[in-house]
């Protein structure tokens, strides 16, 4: 409209100059005008004439140059995007998907299960409420639906009647919620849920969740039972029908110093040992492997070996009645179930805590735990052990780096948020790291693989297999699958009947299935050269 109206108003200027153009030529000369691009070949000689020229070359940079552009924008280039983005992050699966695990929330726990489902070759999808979110998440390769977590339409476009599982990990309310919501759809299919208070247990429950865990809280627990006082003995991670798998600290036992040659442990116990972490790193036993103060055993056997052990090996009693204090660092919800857990083994304990709302009771010190001052009225120098429960990992280096300045002998055990801290908090003097990523994560695969598998650590796992022909007539010992794979058989099960810890002569029998221990590595190499 604007051209058209400039191109009548510059022939009707110009034949008020006694000059005459083509309309043409009117139009030619507003579009090079408004346009910016004046050629300068057609100009007016009066004051009105070039008024005119100035009103028609501003509108022309506020229309053309901006107008124009922002209009484009607005009702062709962004809805043109935006759709783009709806096919990135679509709002419901297939109809014919099943047997997939819906995550509601994108965090550490999340991060360490996509990697298990993802080895064990199971679908997941990743609901993202926001746009923005799911595009980040996609960007990142991560499968994501975008949907309301309250809305039941969202659930039913999940395909959530045929989903394996659905995780809730997000605050109380929005979980119990979700859990409400999703069984609207369908009664059957598990729902996991987190709950970060006790109290929402039970309501969680009645909202529909399936399994209803408190991560943080049994994390704080585990921190507490791997502490000297509280674990000189056994500690049960795992049951495999009636295999346990435990672990064992040997700082300050009998064991420290021995090679396993030299500790008899399974002439002694009857237990076998399958494993050993020194300071995180997991490795196979041999029987000159050395057990130092920082080694952790990992052993297989049934109850009564495991008591057996605890009765020979096991100084329990000595540290318990020495009453030295075990030092928790950070009164959070970790530390707050650290304290409770020792508190009901009767283990004197110190908390240092700096946010005064959550000092409890008298055993509760407030101030900064890297303040050398507040560290040695909590006893630094008396404690045997100090756990450090922070949520902030370069909060948990340093403090571990300090404590490890100050007592050269003492126990570290420290909690990890990012699974990728867990060599740097060793590295900077952590006897023992336990992430509750990694627990959550497992805890779920091992609901999704009843008797199947069982995860008792980041990537080592306990599996079935059985018997295959290359083996069958073979003794245990002549197989050598624990040289040739890394794995460890650690018990036969042979007509219903489960044999703990074989002896190396066993013969291997058709019909057999072996239970295995072993890395995710190892696990690999079996497959591959029994397959």
């Amino acid at each position: 409209m604007l051209v058209v109206i400039y191109s009548v108003l510059f022939h009707f200027i110009m034949l008020f100059e006694n000059k005459e153009f083509s309309w043409m030529t009117g139009f030619y000369w507003t579009l090079t005008v408004m346009s910016t691009l004046g050629f300068g070949d057609i100009t007016f000689a009066s004051d009105l004439g070039k008024a005119f020229t100035m009103l028609v070359l501003i509108s022309g940079i506020l229309f053309l140059l901006v107008m124009l552009p922002f209009t484009f924008i607005q009702f062709f280039y962004g809805p043109w995007l935006e759709a783009q983005s709806r096919a990135k992050t679509p709002r419901e699966l297939p109809e014919n998907t099943h047997g997939h695990v819906i995550l509601t929330n994108f965090d550490p726990l999340t991060i360490n299960l996509i990697g298990k489902l993802e080895k064990y070759k199971y679908p997941y999808v990743i609901l993202a409420p926001d746009m923005q979110h799911a595009l980040e998440l996609y960007d990142l390769n991560f499968k994501v639906v975008r949907g309301d977590l309250g809305d039941p339409e969202t659930y039913k476009l999940l395909r959530f009647a045929n989903a394996a599982m659905l995780i809730a990990n997000n605050d109380d309310m929005t979980n119990t919620d979700i859990s409400f919501t999703a069984r609207e759809i369908s009664e059957k299919t598990p729902i996991v849920t987190n709950a970060d208070a006790d109290h929402s247990i039970d309501i969680m429950q009645l909202a529909g969740s399936t399994y209803v865990f408190q991560f943080m809280k049994m994390l704080g627990e585990s921190l507490a039972r791997r502490t000297l006082g509280m674990s000189m003995g056994t500690n049960v991670i795992g049951t495999f029908d009636q295999l346990l798998i435990a672990e064992a600290p040997a700082m300050r036992t009998l064991l420290e110093g021995k090679t396993l040659l030299q500790s008899n442990l399974r002439e002694k116990t009857g237990i076998t040992v399958v494993g050993l972490w020194e300071r995180g790193l997991f490795e196979n036993p041999r029987p000159q492997t050395r057990i130092n103060a920082t080694t952790v055993l990992l052993l297989a056997g049934s109850a009564a070996q495991l008591k057996k052990y605890d009765e020979i090996f096991s100084t329990y009693r000595e540290y318990h009645t020495k009453g030295t204090p075990v030092l928790i660092l950070g009164g959070g919800r970790v530390g707050q179930a650290a304290a409770k857990a020792l508190e009901e083994r009767h283990i004197s304990y110190t908390v240092v805590e700096k946010n005064r709302k959550l000092i409890q009771n008298s055993k509760y010190i407030h101030g900064n735990a890297a303040d050398l001052e507040t560290l040695n009225l909590a006893g630094i120098q008396q404690a045997s052990s100090v756990i450090i429960t922070t949520h902030d990992d370069s909060m948990n280096v340093y403090l571990a780096i300090y404590c490890r300045k100050l007592r050269a002998d003492i126990q570290i055990v420290s909690r990890a948020n990012m699974d990728s801290n867990i060599s740097k908090l060793h590295n900077a003097g952590a006897d023992l790291v336990m992430s509750h990523a990694s627990m959550g994560a497992n805890t779920i695969i091992n609901l999704l693989k009843p008797n199947k598998i069982l995860m008792v650590a980041e990537g080592l796992n306990i599996f079935r297999m059985p018997v295959v022909q290359a083996l069958e007539g073979q003794s245990l010992a002549d197989s050598q699958i624990r040289k040739e794979t890394g794995c460890s058989v650690i018990a036969i099960r042979r007509k219903n009947k489960l044999k703990i810890n074989p002896e190396p002569s066993i013969l291997l029998e058709n019909g057999d299935e072996m239970v295995l221990i072993g890395t995710s590595d190892a696990e690999k190499r079996l497959l591959t050269i029994y397959s």
